[in-house]
């Protein structure tokens, strides 16, 4: 049985969106709006009507510009491509606003290093919305790896987004899943065998991509990334090997909204207490080098 959260004792943190496409309407703002923790006080995109229709169900003021934005808030969240964040995100933490960020941090290393200097220059929170990692299963997961002897692991994160819909969008069919899919499985193999020292790739992002990732403590992992490939649901997988019996984790059984808040409160609890996180845009600019070093292969 799940226990009760321990009731919010702080002021709603006041929360600027920018971006009002499907992820923002799906999950940012509904999120952030839910509270008691946050609470939607603004939105901008550059579409004013999106901007409006996105705000409208939750009474948030609709910005004219992401100044205005910035005005009406205490800290940002950005559902946005990455080229976008990678432009805002340094200007609203050189305000001293708190960071929501996606991920990848930018479309490239040096968008991505832009972002986190900007973050650690003004010395304000910020948290990646890495999504399952907000996920009781996967926080069990990764605790138990951690005291396990590991030799080998075999991973694997496929959707068929990239055909069509929501979520076939521009930055994603030019980049392709190193790019998107990428953040969120390196994360969860780095932190569950050890620091990855060294990547490779073969393949095609926009198809199929293998990574074959060197861990600090001499293990090796494989990766099969794609996000062009016709499953009935998305499959994210990771199976740890050694001594020991076979460790596996497996989201085919999670309910991903589950995840949203505790990631709403993580957030708002590190910028009332000002207190860092471990997925900040310090681990997104960690995360983006691993990816330019499998680009390069």
């Amino acid at each position: 049985m799940t226990a009760e959260p321990t009731p919010w004792k702080h002021r709603a943190v006041e929360v600027g969106l920018v971006g009002a496409g499907p992820w923002a309407r799906a999950m940012h703002a509904r999120i952030l709006a839910a509270g008691p923790e946050t609470r939607l006080a603004a939105v901008w995109a550059r579409r004013p009507e999106a901007a409006e229709q996105t705000a409208a169900p939750y009474a948030a003021h609709v910005a004219a510009d992401f100044d205005e934005l910035l005005d009406h808030c205490e800290a940002v969240a950005f559902a946005v491509p990455p080229a976008v964040q990678g432009e805002l995100a340094p200007l609203a933490a050189e305000r001293g606003k708190a960071l929501l960020l996606e991920k990848p941090l930018g479309p490239d290393l040096a968008t991505a290093r832009r972002v986190a200097d900007a973050v650690a220059e003004a010395g304000v929170i910020s948290q990646l919305v890495l999504t399952k990692r907000y996920h009781p299963t996967t926080r069990a997961f990764l605790d138990t790896a951690r005291s396990l002897d590991i030799t080998g692991a075999r991973s694997a994160y496929l959707h068929g987004a990239f055909l069509g819909g929501d979520f076939a969008t521009g930055w994603r069919l030019e980049h392709g899943a190193l790019l998107d899919l990428g953040p969120h499985l390196l994360d969860l193999l780095d932190a569950a065998i050890a620091p990855i020292t060294a990547i490779r790739s073969t393949g095609d992002p926009r198809r199929w991509i293998e990574l074959t990732c060197e861990h600090a403590n001499g293990a090796v992992s494989q990766a099969s990334l794609s996000g062009s490939v016709n499953l009935p649901r998305a499959i994210t997988r990771i199976e740890l090997f050694g001594p020991n019996q076979p460790t596996a984790y497996d989201t085919a059984e999670i309910d991903h909204e589950e995840c949203w808040p505790i990631l709403r409160r993580d957030f708002a609890t590190a910028v009332r207490t000002h207190t860092p996180t471990q997925l900040d845009a310090h681990r997104g600019l960690y995360l983006q080098t691993l990816i330019e070093q499998a680009a390069q292969q």
